[in-house]
């Protein structure tokens, strides 16, 4: 047992979100990583944390994941949790928690002693009884996780600690102390006197008795309404004082109680009351896409096969902003089966090729956080390290063009890239002739080849689709009877040539959209 009451970091339990001590060790990262922009997991992110900022969760989710059994470990937890009793019982313990920070933070805001000591009671008598409370639903509940099991050992060994045995039964008698002391004020001109209460009548219910027969219908009612605000003015803090006086022993109590137990507070429940927020707040997200009838699934994650492959994906964030409008969502489909390892998708514009990108780079990243991921079911790679090539705007500051800017940014890239890496490049060398972008980027895939990368790239380039036996061709679809209606649908099939086309007849305004519009202006 620690100075505070903890129970010793020996425990099997570590944290509910680490299954090591090393992952932990790890630490969490502060900044979002460079890809999260591009692959637009900093809307999702903002979404799942959105309304939890006391807890700080936007570190847990810019920091995957780099082995298997990390990831089954978090993916047993999310399993207990789709149990709702007991998913409804965590959420309730952290309610309380959170109704006891509140308590905590008024004690420390209000400017009268006695007041400070009574909700700085309150909040650990809440605390207290949201630890025994959660104890008890674990154990009724029966979690199959190790993650859960771990805690609800730790939380039975702490709870039947002679610390917390102690603490909580002094905290009891001194709130049946304090609610035990009784006065009386009376109150003459400007002067008021506080004394023992001496069995004096309370005329209250004779008074109303006598009254009430005159009631014949609803009223209008004249009562004081107190705020409802903690603190207290000066007159309410010279009566306590006076009640402080008469009542020494249950005060000097209250002060004593309050500084021996100034840090109650276990390390371990608090950083658990924090961690299962990072399962609740994405369950909770996830929920809202389950509600409009999308899927989402357990991913079987591997370090070394690299065949990847999702059914009925779809783009979160795009997703999202669908459901509020009320559009549909459309779901994708992709495959890389023995030594293919790179998706090539061509199409015409707006067909949803950025969003499949997209969606592959999130659902890979989601899988790192041990997460579930959209779609009805996935088999991804655990990556070291995620990398996107989108276009940028020029930027004057780094004194390049936007081809050198493009030929920097995938240089850089490919240098750190590994066999274990992923790629995704999203339209490149679209700032030079058709010839130099066919060259250049045959030499990048070529290299991405080399090194047995997973790799995803959208082109304007046909001839890049059918590079080797390492690369699929994928085409954004339209429909069969209306050339310039998007399905959103990417199928697997070769390249039909008219990328390209498309590209230059809309840079020039030639397409059927824009030729139409004119000859009606």
């Amino acid at each position: 047992m620690n100075e505070n009451g903890s129970i010793s970091s020996n425990m099997s339990f570590r944290s509910i979100l680490f299954q090591g001590a090393e992952d932990r060790i790890k630490g969490e990262t502060l900044e979002a990583p460079a890809f999260f922009r591009d692959l637009n997991l900093d809307q999702i992110v903002d979404a799942i944390t959105a309304g939890r900022q006391e807890y700080n969760l936007k570190p847990l989710f810019y920091s995957r994941l780099t082995n298997l059994a990390a990831i089954t470990y978090r993916h047993e937890i999310l399993r207990d949790l789709e149990n709702e009793p007991l998913f409804q019982a965590i959420k309730s313990f952290s309610k309380d928690m959170r109704t006891m920070r509140e308590h905590l933070t008024a004690a420390k805001t209000l400017n009268y002693k006695q007041q400070r000591e009574r909700w700085f009671l309150d909040a650990l008598e809440i605390y207290c009884d949201a630890v025994d409370m959660l104890l008890r639903e674990l154990h009724r509940l029966d979690p199959k996780s190790r993650g859960l099991l771990a805690f609800g050992a730790y939380l039975a060994q702490y709870v039947g600690s002679f610390y917390f045995k102690t603490l909580r039964q002094e905290a009891k008698e001194l709130k049946s102390l304090l609610l035990a002391i009784r006065y009386c004020i009376l109150i003459k001109g400007n002067s008021i006197t506080v004394r023992h209460y001496d069995s004096e009548n309370d005329y209250s219910a004779v008074v109303e008795e006598t009254f009430a027969k005159f009631k014949h219908e609803a009223a209008k009612d004249y009562r004081v309404k107190f705020p409802a605000y903690p603190g207290m003015g000066h007159v309410e803090a010279k009566v306590l004082e006076l009640v402080g006086q008469l009542n020494p022993a249950v005060f000097l109590a209250l002060e004593d109680f309050c500084n021996r137990n100034e840090n109650y507070l276990d390390k371990t429940i608090t950083d658990f009351d924090r961690e299962i927020q990072f399962y609740i707040a994405y369950l909770e997200y996830a929920g809202i896409f389950k509600s409009a009838g999308l899927q989402f699934c357990y991913p079987q994650v591997s370090d070394r096969r690299k065949s990847v492959s999702s059914r009925d994906g779809f783009d979160l964030a795009l997703a999202g902003n669908l459901i509020r409008e009320g559009a549909a969502v459309v779901c994708n489909d992709f495959a890389l089966k023995g030594k293919e390892r790179i998706l090539v998708v061509t199409g015409p514009n707006q067909g949803g090729k950025t969003t499949f990108v997209r969606t592959f780079g999130q659902l890979h990243y989601l899988a790192s956080l041990g997460c579930i991921v959209p779609g009805s079911e996935a088999q991804l790679y655990l990556f070291d390290g995620l990398y996107t090539h989108f276009e940028r705007e020029e930027d004057i500051r780094t004194l390049r063009g936007k081809l050198q800017d493009d030929l920097f940014r995938i240089h850089r890239i490919l240098n750190e890239a590994t066999p274990n890496s992923i790629i995704v490049i999203n339209e490149i060398f679209s700032a030079t002739t058709l010839k130099d972008a066919v060259y250049l980027s045959r030499r990048i895939m070529e290299r991405i080849s080399q090194l047995d990368l997973l790799c995803v790239c959208v082109t304007f380039l046909d001839e890049i689709s059918s590079l080797n036996e390492k690369t699929v061709s994928l085409v954004a679809a339209i429909a069969p009877d209306n050339p310039t209606l998007r399905t959103f649908k990417i199928e697997r099939r070769p390249s039909d040539g008219l990328s390209y086309a498309l590209a230059i007849a809309e840079k020039y305004r030639l397409t059927y959209e824009r030729l139409r519009a004119r000859m009606k202006a």
